[in-house]
């Protein structure tokens, strides 16, 4: 993948463009849900993104696992044709917008599929190979339908990165992305460095990017500074709203920080993004002022 000067644009929080049309995702399956209960909504969802001029949209895939599809009342192979359908429906998006856009299959962390927010805490009580078969037999229907990429994001841990870059190195998988979230401007979410983090990711099998994603954008630009001490990969950045999650009422709370912030979108430039969007509360508009901005630094020239 040829990566965009200045930077690619990403999309953003597909859980935002669906609350925002009044769909309730508070669900074990959150976003994955409407998998089984309307498929459509998904592909607006991702349509609303490509329109605001991302380049790259994430598919549905975040929260969903075969084990949670199966407590969800579904067969074996019922969920993995929900699994594979989570690439299909971003590739469908991608037809239908006729934009030169790339899919990326979601990989989110282990904890993300308990739904109780252990994801922000990286406390798992799993060991390093029940992690890496966790990944490796999730990875096999999402890759089959073909994504340009893989988005390997909101990992809290070095630990869980390890496990993942095994569980890749197996699939043959295409080009990844491992991006961490994090509580500060300094460590994951597990509270590892983030040099340790991100020297961790660079260890999965044709690893294209590394970066931070679901962190306040007023912590991403210490982070990428730090990581690039680390590492000569290009970096990736797609910040959530400035909020933090409860998990108990399962809802964002604190106040928002525009992701498209251009003091600190030129800070994550200088610092080596190469990447950037939205995550959680990070909605279209957000994502059309980064391909603005892009595009003027670009000189003005906006591709399909």
């Amino acid at each position: 993948m040829d990566l965009r000067t200045p930077f690619t644009v990403l999309d953003g929080g597909l859980s935002t463009v669906l609350e925002r049309q009044g769909f309730d995702l508070r669900h074990p399956l959150w976003t994955a849900r409407l998998l089984t209960d309307d498929r459509e909504a998904l592909v607006a969802a991702h349509l609303a993104y490509l329109e605001a001029g991302a380049e790259i949209v994430i598919s549905a895939s975040y929260q969903a696992s075969a084990e949670g599809l199966r407590r969800d009342g579904l067969s074996a192979e019922e969920a993995e044709a929900v699994l594979r359908a989570t690439t299909e429906l971003a590739q469908e998006a991608v037809r239908r917008s006729g934009h030169a856009a790339l899919v990326a299959a979601s990989v989110g962390p282990y904890g993300a599929t308990r739904a109780d927010g252990s994801e922000y805490r990286g406390e798992y009580d799993v060991d390093h190979a029940q992690l890496r078969d966790f990944h490796r037999a999730r990875l096999a229907p999402l890759l089959q339908p073909g994504p340009d990429l893989l988005a390997i994001e909101t990992i809290p841990t070095a630990f869980e990165a390890r496990a993942i870059a095994e569980a890749v190195g197996d699939a043959g998988a295409p080009p990844s992305w491992l991006a961490f979230v994090c509580r500060d401007g300094a460590t994951t979410a597990g509270g590892d460095r983030i040099e340790d983090a991100v020297r961790a990711a660079a260890d999965v099998p044709g690893i294209l990017a590394v970066g931070v994603n679901c962190t306040s954008p007023v912590h991403i630009g210490e982070l990428l500074e730090r990581a690039a001490t680390v590492t000569d990969l290009p970096l990736i950045a797609y910040a959530n709203g400035g909020q933090h999650w409860n998990a108990v009422d399962g809802q964002w709370e604190g106040a928002h920080v525009p992701a498209d912030d251009p003091a600190l979108v030129e800070r994550w430039l200088a610092a080596g993004a190469r990447i950037v969007g939205g995550c959680c509360g990070v909605g279209p508009d957000e994502i059309a002022g980064l391909r603005s901005r892009r595009d003027a630094l670009d000189g003005g020239r906006r591709r399909g």
